[in-house]
């Protein structure tokens, strides 16, 4: 599928159980997402461009990525250090810049860009069919798991059929603007893009109940832990322990 476009790879976080990785991602989000101060997050921000090296993934992906959720975390920095109270660092007629807002929008631009580091290093290099397979070794509740994989599915569908659109009107020479017919373009393609999504999803549900689909996916192929997987486990989990005692304090 297209949105596995980091599990295609042989570095050693691509051989990683899936199992593992939960298990250990789990707790080091949690830590980076509740840390105190800067310091944490810089540590986390550290950590994270070093799992991505060792994943080995596509730079220019990781940071068309990168720049789409930093898009998202730019109004921050023009609203937080005005709207927090704090020590005033700069001020202009009525807008007082503080630094408890500058420190608070800098923590959570650290925060965002190590979780979203690490989650392609470490959930990223793996498919989502063996995330599923693991979440469900886990015990995890399995409709929960199923409807997980079936959104994952279904998005992943749809972006296939939008391309597949825009190509078709790339080729009869549509070239957007702003005006009615482009209006009208669009619209027909969500309209499209509906209808054969549905189409597919029919089909798809057939292939399933071909291949034994009862409700449940039959499990054949199974993990087996391996000596590094212990070794990711245990040093995962001294930086997860490393980072509570990285703090600026409450």
């Amino acid at each position: 599928m297209h949105l596995d476009v980091f599990a295609e790879g042989n570095s050693i976080l691509h051989r990683v159980d899936p199992r593992v990785k939960l298990l250990a991602f789990s707790p080091l989000v949690c830590v980076v997402a509740t840390a105190k101060g800067i310091q944490c997050p810089l540590y986390a921000v550290f950590v994270a461009c070093a799992l991505a090296a060792l994943a080995r993934v596509n730079v220019r992906a990781l940071l068309e990525r990168i720049l789409i959720i930093n898009a998202f975390i730019m109004p921050l920095w023009l609203f937080l250090p005005i709207g927090t109270p704090g020590c005033t660092i700069m001020s202009a007629g009525p807008i007082v810049i503080t630094a408890d807002g500058v420190s608070l929008a800098l923590a959570i631009t650290l925060k965002t860009n190590a979780i979203t580091l690490i989650t392609i290093a470490v959930l990223g290099t793996s498919e989502v069919l063996s995330l599923t397979h693991a979440l469900l070794h886990l015990r995890f509740p399995v409709k929960l798991v199923y409807l997980f994989f079936f959104c994952y599915r279904y998005i992943a569908l749809m972006h296939e059929e939008y391309q597949r659109l825009r190509k078709a009107i790339a080729v009869r020479a549509f070239r957007p603007e702003t005006n009615l017919h482009t209006y009208k373009t669009y619209a027909y393609i969500i309209g499209m893009l509906l209808v054969r999504s549905y189409e597919r999803s029919q089909r798809i549900y057939q292939a399933m109940l071909c291949r034994g689909f009862t409700g449940k996916f039959p499990l054949l192929r199974h993990f087996y832990l391996k000596a590094s997987d212990y070794a990711f486990v245990a040093i995962m989990t001294l930086i997860t322990v490393s980072m509570l005692f990285v703090s600026d304090g409450p």
